[in-house]
């Protein structure tokens, strides 16, 4: 049964009263109604009502001497507070942020500034040299409800109530239980536990832990706290020796990378002590040496210290020796001696066999989400009835999902040159007895085959199995609708060298081998890799793409041997798109509106350097927009970002790109569009209005440069975030809305109950999902000139993820976001030795900095400049010209 707050006529009386009420400069576009279209379905979904007090106490907490916000030290400080017999007492109705803040259910009359000495978790207790610190409550203001209780109501007045203070206030206090209860964080807003059954021994020194996300947030008339299931990968705990060797013998090469940061317990003292490894150094324990006072200053190894200090013998003496000091005061360990701590969240780039098993670990089927949440998780978080610690500050959560209504709305129908394609409930369909709407011509086209050390490779001596595979490709392509000319193309090998150092060149080499001369280049090369070598792969695509000019297609080895028709009609996908062509279009209704008058759809994404890059290496944005009235061919333009993460997240030069679209568009389409719908990708929702305050103003230059003073260039724009990072998961109540795995529909959109209470955004599952609990996409309009009522773009958001290039299915995101997304990690390939930093040996230094040398602010900032030119050096001039103007990304 719905919800009652969605029944009756409450949600349409609002939208009435938000007509009256003038637009405001900044806001996002009201909702102007709710979506009719498709099949009625009801739906649970992961939101439980929150009850909330009057009045919340606001406090800072001051720490002297001073601690870096954020650090862990911090943390550890207000664990101790809590333990402190002058503030215990209040530890029941107060909850902070292990950081800045604290809120309290009650004013705090006494106990406001404590002193304490410190000493880490584990120890004891303080010792005579712990050092001391105050720790001092400070009040900022008492927190009333009452605006977000009105925010909540659908007051036409909303924008005079700001409910995030509040919301702020509850997320630190419904997450304070778990913490002081056996949870640890790793990342906003979850909390993971190492027991219960909850581990999975991921190999290479890892583990994946299970964990839930809670968050709180508005919605008609209620305030809900969405609680999902999340996983993560943490290290393993135990001797580090142990997790080196480990380590190595998973493949792992660069120590530093890996080990970066981590904590270690150390007991060699006779007192628990815990340390942060700086490095692990090139040296074992018979060459590390250091000046030592204890044995009259002269240099000693650490080998021999350990066995003339404690009468310890370093067993593993053939391990690096750890620096847990600093660069300039080193202090060395050997590894066998240290204990690496369990719950430390690993924050790098997971390898490939990691991340399927993650990915297999976190893959539940919809059922079992629910009992996940409903049992293990509401207890986790202190949400059960049992508990309910919020009590006391006047919270209460409630036990039952929300139920919410939702449509499925009906698929559209691809379009082929002749035949039809059916849509199944998967919102899938077969190549079968169809031809690309608009087929390109194969011809003058090569093949390489580079065989790498190690993998599945084609033998050179006796090709006739890989001259077979190559004509029953061109067979299927023919087939598919491609205009296949010529004679069958050319094969070339290359033997690839085992050292990353020669490898760049002989790819190099090999390609430009298959290049008679520039003006006999082939329209593109189908590249064959020995095994998914992720370094090789972005060679090929940098050099082709930048340096050389020439498409590519890459395949492996073992999946194109195999000879299965299915995967040649996915790489003749690629290959017709690569060279112009449209794989396939939809029929006139579903494409209807968006044919009334020139439109283009476009997609932005930024994609950003992970924690081990080079310091320095830039982010990079992309923009890709339609051209013609099929939408099946989106060029992409592409820009370096320089400068703090924090100001990367908005595009630099949305402007220029933007005028290379509509130039692509013009060249294409003789004219330019009339309408422009925009798709924003990877936008958190704390950034929305800086979507509308930095990028818009961007696109509204870009249109002045195409109009004059007589005449104006002003399409009608529309810009709508597009967001897959959330924890919002429908559940099917019934056969009506269920597929066979027992999620939502393909189609199913949702927007009410638990969407924004004033703005138009809405959730949209266009596509089934292979395993696991499908994830739906949270579409929220910022910008909108185009007057899309919600049936309009609901519909065509769901029509046009019919309408992805590369697959014969609904994608999960509308393609132009997709398609920039995947523009970014094309990006990426040609800064790869940047985002990437190889590894020369097991214990190369990540960047190339000088080891032991500690560089100054001035210093750190002149590197990351170095390395941005580096960047820009190897970026060069972007894509090269023959290949610009086409989908090379895909």
């Amino acid at each position: 049964m719905l919800d009652p707050r969605l029944q009756g006529n409450g949600q349409d009386d609002l939208i009435e009263s938000l007509k009256t009420v003038p637009a405001r400069i900044g806001a996002f576009p009201a909702r102007r109604g709710w979506g009719t279209a498709g099949t009625p379905v009801t739906l649970r979904v992961n939101y439980f009502p929150v009850t909330f007090p009057d009045t919340i106490y606001e406090y800072n907490i001051g720490i002297e001497p001073s601690v870096a916000p954020g650090a862990s030290q911090r943390r550890r400080i207000l664990q101790l507070l809590e333990e402190h017999p002058e503030f215990s007492s209040y530890v029941t109705h107060v909850a902070h942020d292990y950081d800045a803040k604290l809120y309290s259910s009650q004013p705090l009359r006494h106990a406001t500034v404590i002193q304490l000495k410190y000493y880490e978790e584990g120890e004891v207790g303080p010792s005579d040299r712990s050092k001391a610190y105050t720790v001092t409550i400070i009040p900022v203001k008492d927190i009333k409800t009452g605006p977000l209780k009105r925010y909540l109501a659908g007051d036409p007045d909303h924008h005079m109530h700001d409910p995030l203070p509040v919301i702020t206030a509850l997320n630190v206090i419904i997450g304070q239980y778990a913490f002081r209860n056996g949870g640890f964080r790793a990342g906003r807003n979850k909390v993971f536990f190492g027991s219960g059954g909850n581990v999975l021994d991921l190999g290479g020194g890892l583990e994946a832990f299970k964990g839930f996300f809670s968050s709180v947030r508005p919605s008609y008339q209620q305030l809900m706290v969405n609680v999902n299931v999340c996983t993560a990968a943490f290290y393993r705990g135990g001797n580090l020796a142990d997790a080196i060797r480990t380590f190595w013998d998973f493949g792992g090469r660069d120590l530093n990378t890996f080990f970066s940061h981590v904590k270690v317990e150390t007991s060699h003292l006779g007192f628990k002590a815990r340390k942060t490894v700086c490095e692990i150094t090139n040296s074992v324990p018979k060459t590390q040496t250091f000046p030592c006072t204890d044995f009259g200053g002269a240099h000693i190894s650490v080998f021999d210290y350990f066995m003339k200090k404690y009468k310890i013998r370093i067993k593993h003496d053939q391990l690096p020796v750890v620096n847990v000091g600093t660069r300039d005061t080193p202090t060395f360990l050997p590894p066998e001696l240290c204990t690496l701590l369990p719950g430390q969240p690993f924050r790098g780039k997971l390898s490939d066999t990691h991340t399927a098993h993650m990915i297999k670990y976190a893959c539940q089927p919809p059922n079992v989400n629910v009992s996940t949440i409903l049992g293990g998780g509401m207890q986790r978080l202190g949400f059960a009835p049992a508990q309910q610690p919020l009590q006391r500050f006047g919270i209460t959560v409630g036990q039952h999902m929300a139920v919410v209504p939702g449509r499925v709305l009906p698929a559209p129908i691809p379009t082929y040159a002749w035949g039809t394609a059916g849509v199944d409930d998967r919102a899938s369909w077969n190549m079968r007895n169809v031809q690309f709407v608009q087929g390109a011509t194969l011809a003058n086209w090569a093949v390489l085959v580079l065989r790498a050390p190690q993998g599945d490779n084609f033998d050179e001596g006796d090709d006739r199995e890989l001259r077979d595979i190559i004509r029953n490709f061109s067979n299927m392509c023919a087939k598919s609708g491609m205009k296949v000319q010529g004679a069958p193309p050319p094969i070339h090998f290359a033997i690839l060298p085992a050292s990353i150092n020669e490898l760049s060149g002989a790819i190099e080499g090999a390609v430009r081998g298959v290049i008679p001369s520039p003006s006999l280049k082939p329209s593109v090369i189908m590249v064959i890799l020995s095994n998914k070598d992720s370094t090789i792969y972005s060679m090929v695509k940098y050099l082709c793409d930048t340096k050389l000019d020439v498409q590519t297609v890459c395949v492996q080895a073992t999946n194109i041997r195999k000879g299965q028709p299915q995967y040649y009609a996915n790489v003749a996908l690629k290959f017709n798109v690569k060279l112009g062509g449209v794989n396939h279009t939809l029929d006139t209704k579903s494409l209807s509106w968006l044919r009334d008058a020139p439109t283009m759809l476009m997609g932005a994404d930024v994609t950003h350097p992970s924690p081990f890059s080079v310091k320095g290496t830039p982010s990079i944005a992309a923009v890709v927009g339609s051209v013609d009235d099929m939408f099946g061919q989106y060029p992409a333009s592409m820009r370096l970002q320089l400068g703090p993460r924090e100001s990367l997240e908005m595009i630099q030069d949305l402007e220029g790109m933007m005028v290379e679209r509509f130039n692509s568009y013009y060249r294409t389409s003789g004219m330019l569009p009339r309408r422009i719908i925009f798709f924003r990708d990877g936008v958190s929702e704390g950034q929305f209005k800086q979507v509308v305050a930095h990028e818009l103003p961007q696109i509204k230059r870009a249109c002045e440069v195409f109009g004059t003073m007589e005449q104006p260039y002003n399409p009608a724009l529309s810009i709508i975030i597009a967001g897959k990072r959330h924890h919002t998961r429908f559940y099917p109540i019934d056969n009506v809305g269920m597929d066979r795995t027992g999620n939502a529909r393909a189609g199913t959109v949702v927007d009410r109950g638990i969407t924004a209470i004033y703005d138009s955004d809405f959730y949209l599952q266009a596509h089934a999902g292979l395993q696991g609990t499908t994830k739906s996409t949270h579409y929220y309009p910022v910008y909108d000139e185009n007057d899309l009522d919600a049936d309009t773009l609901q519909g065509l958001t769901n029509n046009i993820s019919y309408l992805y290039a590369r697959a014969t299915k609904a994608v999960s995101l509308a393609p132009p976001a997709y398609y920039s997304d995947l523009a970014c990690e094309r990006g990426r390939c040609y800064l790869h030795e940047l985002m990437n930093s190889v590894p020369q040996g097991r214990n190369s230094q990540q960047g190339g900095q000088e080891k032991g040398k500690k560089m100054s602010k001035e210093e750190e900032e002149a590197e990351k400049l170095r390395v941005f030119q580096q960047a820009l050096a190897l970026w060069g001039n972007g894509i090269g010209p023959g290949v610009k103007e086409t989908m090379f990304y895909i």
